[in-house]
């Protein structure tokens, strides 16, 4: 069994998941590279030579037998797992509440829901079986955990129900020495949120451009909440771009 500390990060090919698998590199973590896109994830891995180690695996986190797969692979390859970041996501079209599609509602519940349940049953599993017991895992909130834009029904919802998911998994949780936590993220700069620099709707109907800040912020904070002894836990944190309409008036 391995002696180093063993991370998966789910959506590692690309914006916060590239950032935060490097970061964790960077702090010793070898780092169970997930997503979709092998190409993206090996480019990760190209990243992180000669700062960590990694592993790219390929995984759909809308397939529940690809998600089983993950972990099976990590536990094969390294025997334990010490960190989970949840971070795959996805938002559906911006169109108005009542032109939501059943199907674009569901799509968005698959991956930034039930995929999170499902990876933290098996993160569970394997850490509370595992010596030394427990382990640590990170849900990617978003702002919108906390507060909507316009038109964006589904992916806020899913984003409440991650909060849901990190106090009761983490409640869960103490009896097996697993810490759960909840990052919560504001414009980070991704390719999710290019967008911004031409202008996103605003709730008086304006659509201006909104500040950006460098995706390594955010995974130097997941790196600083994995880094914490399991007696020790950042149950929620939000890092934002500062000039960012979020608080207040904007």
């Amino acid at each position: 069994m391995s002696a180093t500390k063993i991370a998966i990060v789910t959506g590692a090919g690309t914006g916060v998941g590239r950032a935060a698998s490097l970061a964790l590199m960077q702090a010793g973590f070898t780092v169970v590279l997930a997503g979709r896109r092998l190409e993206l994830l090996q480019e990760t891995q190209k990243l992180g030579e000669g700062v960590g180690q990694s592993l790219p695996v390929q995984a759909d986190m809308a397939d529940p037998a690809s998600i089983a797969a993950l972990f099976d692979k990590t536990v094969a390859t390294y025997g334990r797992l010490d960190l989970l970041f949840n971070n795959a996501g996805m938002g559906a079209p911006p169109v108005p509440f009542e032109e939501l599609s059943l199907q674009q509602w569901q799509t968005v519940v698959d991956t930034n829901l039930t995929a999170p349940f499902l990876c933290t049953q098996h993160a569970f599993r394997i850490m509370k079986d595992q010596s030394p017991r427990g382990g640590r895992i990170i849900n990617n909130g978003s702002i919108s955990a906390h507060a909507p834009r316009p038109f964006s029904s589904a992916y806020t919802s899913t984003k409440h129900a991650i909060t849901g998911l990190t106090k009761a998994s983490n409640l869960d949780g103490r009896a097996y020495d697993i810490a759960v936590g909840q990052i919560d993220i504001g414009n980070a700069a991704t390719p999710m949120t290019d967008r911004m620099v031409q202008g996103v709707s605003q709730p008086d109907g304006r659509t201006i451009a909104e500040p950006r800040m460098d995706a390594k912020a955010v995974g130097d904070a997941v790196a600083y909440m994995a880094g914490l002894p399991l007696d020790a836990n950042v149950l929620f944190m939000t890092v934002m771009a500062t000039k960012m309409p979020f608080v207040g008036r904007g």
